[in-house]
């Protein structure tokens, strides 16, 4: 029998239990964390203990279960700030768009969303409903508050609910959020992918420009897909770098992130960070920067023609490292967001650029890529092209993976 290795020994776990078919899952979260080390205290919820028994829940945590606010023995002692001290981490699985709402607006009428309230841990949410409850316009609302707070996400997936409709929404799976659990919490994933042992740089976002103090060039690009990037490489094991331009949302979990401003910044940042087995190149890099950058706000004065901008090239972040002669990525990958004629200027660009493949896809006005959830990408190489479905930017990214850790040169190859 080989060792078991407790990677969360002595860690502290609050969970609390969502009311969705989904808490079955959270008595195998349990199951799991105390497998790698972990120890745990519960709120279940009024809702919850539709779905689980506080037996169950009990049985398998071996600890008492907390789920009344008003509760004289526990509240005698500040039940609600003791539990929320006591952990090293709050997590909600399942998190209810009640709940989530709930935290989002600071609302505390049950003991869960009282120690939410008081805890001064971090708390990672595992959503779990109804598609149409999940892209409704107040939870998105609420999400992006959410994130905005530092509340981290995992999940959800896509998949068949319950009750029927498929979409996103499905509860991840309790092994992905025991596996996030450990990198938060500074512990090595048990999980072996493909990638593990490898190390994955990825760039994503914008870059902006300045122009003056308050104005600059930039993009449109959310950072979308070079984050879904980089959480799938460390989802399959490998050590990831993330260099991300100015984006609104939030850093992927177990991946270390390196925020930079401009395109000279990002281009200094890679570097720093090689060596590295594979290097993926999504980010919207601007093509031009501004000469001569204004010390002070540049005025409009009345009856003056608008200032004149030198401009000058941006250093070519994927030429620079696909050109390198010695210490280039076993695979260089480069995106090409195009709005007309995408297939004939991502041939171009990857005969220019000297990178291995080019992801190439359509950003024009109507198809909603830049800035949204979806994307329809074309893998471009000397081999020829290959187009996918219009899929999920989350589905764009773990395919991505799937498919260039199956070509990734092993060690000692070329």
């Amino acid at each position: 029998m080989g060792l078991l290795l407790m990677t969360l020994s002595g860690k502290r776990v609050l969970l609390i239990i969502g009311g969705g078919i989904a808490a079955y899952k959270s008595l195998e979260l349990i199951r799991e964390i105390k497998k790698r080390g972990g120890s745990f205290r519960v709120i279940l919820t009024k809702a919850g203990a539709e779905f689980v028994t506080p037996l169950s829940v009990s049985s398998l945590s071996g600890e008492k279960v907390y789920t009344d606010l008003f509760s004289l023995t526990d509240e005698a002692e500040m039940g609600h700030i003791e539990l929320s001290r006591w952990a090293n981490l709050v997590v909600v699985a399942p998190a209810t768009a009640d709940l989530l709402a709930k935290l989002a607006q600071g609302l505390s009428n049950d003991l869960a969303s009282t120690a939410l309230l008081a805890t001064d841990k971090r708390v990672l949410v595992a959503p779990a409903m109804n598609v149409r409850m999940w892209t409704h316009a107040a939870t998105t609302r609420n999400v992006a508050q959410l994130q905005k707070d530092g509340v981290l996400f995992v999940g959800p997936d896509d998949g068949e609910m319950a009750c029927g409709e498929y979409g996103p929404g499905r509860m991840a799976e309790p092994l992905a959020i025991a596996d996030v659990i450990e990198k938060i919490l500074g512990g090595k994933s048990l999980r072996k992918g493909p990638l593990s042992g490898k190390h994955v740089l990825v760039t994503s976002g914008p870059t902006h420009e300045p122009i003056d103090p308050v104005r600059y060039i930039a993009n449109r690009s959310s950072g979308k897909q070079g984050h879904a990037i980089a959480a799938a490489a460390a989802e399959a094991g490998a050590e990831v770098t993330l260099i991300s331009g100015p984006v609104s949302i939030p850093d992927p979990v177990g991946v270390k992130v390196i925020h930079v401003e401009t395109a000279a910044a990002m281009l200094a940042s890679v570097q720093k960070a090689l060596p590295a087995d594979l290097a993926i190149f999504c980010a919207a890099v601007a093509d031009w920067r501004v000469k001569s950058v204004a010390g002070e706000k540049i005025k409009k004065t009345k009856g003056a023609p608008p200032p004149a901008l030198a401009l000058e090239a941006n250093p070519d972040i994927l030429a620079t490292i696909a050109g390198m002669k010695k210490g280039r990525p076993s695979l260089v990958l480069g995106f090409a967001a195009e709005t007309y004629d995408v297939l004939t200027h991502a041939k171009s660009k990857l005969a220019t650029k000297g990178c291995d493949v080019i992801v190439a896809n359509d950003v024009g006005a109507g198809t909603g890529v830049m800035g949204g959830d979806k994307n329809t990408v074309h893998l471009v190489s000397k081999q020829g092209v290959e187009t996918w479905p219009t899929l999920s930017k989350t589905e764009v990214a773990g395919r991505l993976i799937a498919h260039f850790s199956k070509i990734l040169p092993k060690k000692g190859t070329k």
